[in-house]
C-alpha cells in the first residue's frame, strides 16, 4: 500500500507518500479502507522526531480514520465487509489500509461524510475524557476551555453545551464568531484580555469549575486564579512549556483543587476500548441526530500533506484540518 512517511524528522517538507507494507488483519480485526484521516498536534511532533509512538505501533503518522471495512479477522461479530467506519488510533491513519480492533470502530450514520467522520474521533473522545471522565462535569457548571479553536478545543464546546454548561474559551479574536455559533458563552482574545478576570466576571467572581488546558505552564498561575472552589484542572498539553516557576500553590489548598494531566495515545488497550464503549452509548447516536457535529476547517489531498501540517503550524484553524487518502 502507500502511506505517507518521515524521510527524516524535521519540518513538514520531510513528508512523502511511499510504498509499505500492507497490514493484516489479525483475530478480533478488521482491515479498513482508510478514505480521510485527520491532523493532530502529535502528529507535528511526530514528525520532528519530539512525540515516538508507543512500542509495537507502526510509526506512520496518524491518529485517527474513516473509511471502509474490506476485510473481517477471526472472530470479528460486530462488523461487515462493506461497513462505513471511523476510529481512534495509536498510529496509522496515514495511509490507504489499516487493521484496528473492532471494539475501537464507530459506525457511521448514513449522512455522516468520510471527511467529515475522520475529524470526530480523537477530538471528541480526548474531549469526553477529560471533561466526563476525568472532571466530572455538571450541569449548571462552569467550564474554560483554552485554545477553543483547536480540535479538541470545538469538540469540548460541543459537548459541555450538551452537559448544560456554561463555556468561556480562549482564542483570537478573529476564531470568535464561529466558537459562538456553537454555543460558547463568552469568548476571551488571549492576546489582549486577562482570561482569569473575565472567567470571574462571567460567573460572579466563582471561577471556572473545570478547566481544560493545553498551554502549560504559561497559563497555570491564571488557571489557578480562574478556577473556582473544588475545581478541576485537566492538562492536556504544555504548548506554552512545561516549566512552572515562583507560582504559590497556596490557592491549590484554598480552594481544594483538583489538577490532573492526562494523555491518550499511550493508554492500555483496555482503557481505550473501554472509553469508546462508553462514548458510543452516551455521545455517538447524537451524530446521527445532528445535535454534535464535527467542525472541519480544511480539507487537503494527502499530495498537500505539507501544506496541511504547514497550516496547522500556523495556528489559522478553526476545528480539524482533513486529508483524504488518494489511490
Amino acid at each position: 500500500m502507500k502511506a505517507i512517511t518521515v524521510k527524516t524528522p524535521g519540518d513538514a517538507n520531510q513528508l512523502e507518500i511511499t510504498e509499505v507494507a500492507d497490514p493484516v488483519a489479525g483475530p478480533g480485526q478488521v482491515l479498513v479502507y482508510i478514505a480521510a484521516t485527520a491532523l493532530n498536534r502529535a502528529d507535528i511532533l511526530q514528525r520532528e522526531g519530539k512525540y515516538p509512538p508507543p512500542p509495537g505501533v507502526t510509526d506512520i503518522l496518524g491518529l485517527e480514520m474513516a473509511g471502509t471495512v474490506i476485510e473481517t479477522g477471526a472472530g470479528v461479530t460486530g462488523f461487515e465487509v462493506g461497513d462505513n467506519v471511523c476510529a481512534l488510533l495509536s498510529g496509522g491513519g496515514y495511509a490507504q489500509l489499516i487493521a484496528v480492533d473492532e471494539d475501537m470502530l464507530l459506525k457511521l450514520p448514513e449522512q455522516i461524510s468520510f471527511t467529515k467522520a475522520a475529524a470526530i474521533p480523537e477530538a471528541f473522545l480526548t474531549a469526553y475524557q477529560a471533561l466526563h471522565q476525568i472532571a466530572k462535569l455538571q450541569k449548571d457548571e462552569t467550564v474554560l476551555i483554552h485554545a477553543g479553536a483547536s480540535g479538541v478545543g470545538t469538540a469540548a464546546i460541543q459537548l459541555a453545551k450538551h452537559a448544560g454548561a456554561k463555556v468561556v474559551v480562549t482564542a483570537s479574536s478573529m476564531k470568535h464568531q464561529r466558537l459562538e455559533d456553537l454555543g460558547t458563552d463568552r469568548c476571551v482574545d488571549y492576546r489582549t484580555e486577562d482570561f482569569a478576570d473575565a472567567v470571574l466576571d462571567e460567573t460572579d467572581g466563582k471561577g471556572a469549575n473545570v478547566i481544560l488546558d493545553f498551554v502549560g505552564g504559561g497559563y497555570f498561575e491564571q488557571n489557578l486564579k480562574a478556577a473556582a472552589l473544588d475545581g478541576r484542572i485537566v492538562s492536556l498539553a504544555a504548548l506554552g512549556g512545561a516549566r512552572v516557576e515562583n507560582v504559590s500553590l497556596a490557592p491549590i489548598l484554598r480552594k481544594r483543587l483538583q489538577i490532573t494531566g492526562t494523555t491518550l495515545r499511550s493508554r492500555s488497550k483496555a482503557y481505550k476500548s473501554q472509553l469508546v464503549a462508553s462514548f458510543r452509548n452516551e455521545i455517538w447516536p447524537h451524530f446521527a441526530d445532528r445535535s454534535l457535529r464535527a467542525l472541519v476547517d480544511t480539507i487537503y489531498d494527502w499530495e498537500g500533506v505539507a501544506d496541511a501540517h504547514k497550516y496547522m503550524e500556523a495556528n489559522a484553524n478553526v476545528g480539524k484540518i482533513v486529508l483524504t487518502i488518494g489511490e
